[in-house]
């Protein structure tokens, strides 16, 4: 475990970025080394919060990416529809901007169920593709130049057009391909025959009853795409059946009532899938250090005592009784063996 990054990282969560009369952007993430050799979970992390600060104005968004380590920040905006392009010295992360209740474009491209023909090989969400049609050209000259390693997120909406637009990066002429696309609380995307053609390494998060990615319906032709990752209802990862999740989704559901909350909007939220994978990466981080002070201590237990080794390496064993010879010294030499008898024998005479 690097404890210098460790400590810089809790250093930055302390740091708040926020506008006057604004709920503050509480930061944990830093890409202080490539993304590629961080772990899943802390890749998970900071895309998440790249997928937060793109909610935000160009000003605060820039302010928020420099304080987890991305100086260099653009932001393109067509006809409602917003994305950003982070980068710093090791990489370049696409991030689209999801729904906002106040934004008409928005309504309409949720709302937009019927499916269009895809660029490539079967049929997208007509008002997700739409949304991109209207940032692409701009992302796609900004992508023609880019030589480092390229990554896309999104967050609701954001996580349908950022799936669009990796699925359109990977299958164009532009050089870079995309490492990995991460969604948090995305909706369907296209039908089957548009997922199976468009493969990416792509991880999908859902968080126990998140409404928005239960949309649009199944019945209507659509399919998710990518591995899912399922956030429970204690915000925790888990590896479930359907039987287990929809359990695990009642329980949460009327725990919510209980708590005065609607599940299936409260467990959209941005800030509830940062939340629950903070938690479970400082878990896993606790218990690397755990098992990292447990090897130690057993180490030093089981280590023996050097000193006590060299005294006993060092003390001669006890003579044979009335044999007057130690039995550790070096055997004679044949020579002066036979000597030895012969000045015996003549003594003798």
């Amino acid at each position: 475990m690097n404890t210098g990054n460790e400590m810089e990282r809790a250093i930055r969560a302390t740091q708040k970025i926020s506008d006057d009369h604004e709920e503050p952007l509480i930061l944990r993430s830093l890409a202080n080394q490539p993304i590629v050799e961080m772990t899943q979970l802390e890749q998970s992390l900071l895309m998440a919060e790249l997928a937060m600060i793109a909610y935000n104005d160009p000003d605060e968004s820039g302010r928020a990416a420099a304080c987890i380590g991305f100086s260099d920040v653009a932001f393109y905006e067509r006809d409602g529809s917003q994305a950003y392009r982070f980068r710093n010295q090791y990489d370049c992360v696409i991030a689209c901007r999801g729904t906002e209740p106040n934004q008409w474009n928005d309504i309409q491209a949720d709302a937009r169920a019927s499916s269009v023909l895809s660029e490539t090989v079967g049929r997208v969400h007509r008002g997700f593709k739409r949304e991109v049609d209207d940032l692409w050209p701009m992302l796609e000259t900004a992508l023609m130049c880019n030589r480092q390693p390229l990554w896309f997120c999104g967050h609701s909406l954001g996580g349908a057009m950022a799936t669009i637009c990796a699925g359109r990066c990977l299958l164009s002429h532009i050089d870079s391909n995309p490492e990995r696309l991460f969604t948090f609380g995305s909706p369907r995307v296209g039908n089957p025959r548009y997922i199976q053609y468009t493969k990416l390494d792509h991880l999908r998060y859902v968080n126990n009853n998140d409404i928005v990615t239960r949309v649009p319906p199944a019945w209507f032709g659509y399919r998710h795409c990518g591995r899912e990752i399922y956030l429970d209802r204690l915000g925790q990862i888990r590896k479930s059946g359907f039987a287990g999740k929809a359990r695990d989704r009642w329980i949460g559901f009327w725990r919510g009532l209980l708590q005065g909350r609607i599940d299936p909007f409260s467990d959209h939220s941005i800030h509830q899938y940062i939340n629950a994978i903070d938690q479970t990466l400082t878990q896993q981080r606790q218990k690397a250090s755990n098992d990292a002070i447990g090897n130690v201590n057993g180490a030093v237990q089981t280590k023996p005592d050097v000193n006590q080794t060299q005294i006993h390496a060092k003390k001669d064993p006890e003579p044979e009784s009335g044999s007057g010879v130690i039995s550790s010294a070096p055997p004679m030499p044949k020579q002066l063996a036979q000597k030895s008898r012969r000045s015996g024998s003549a003594s003798q005479r």
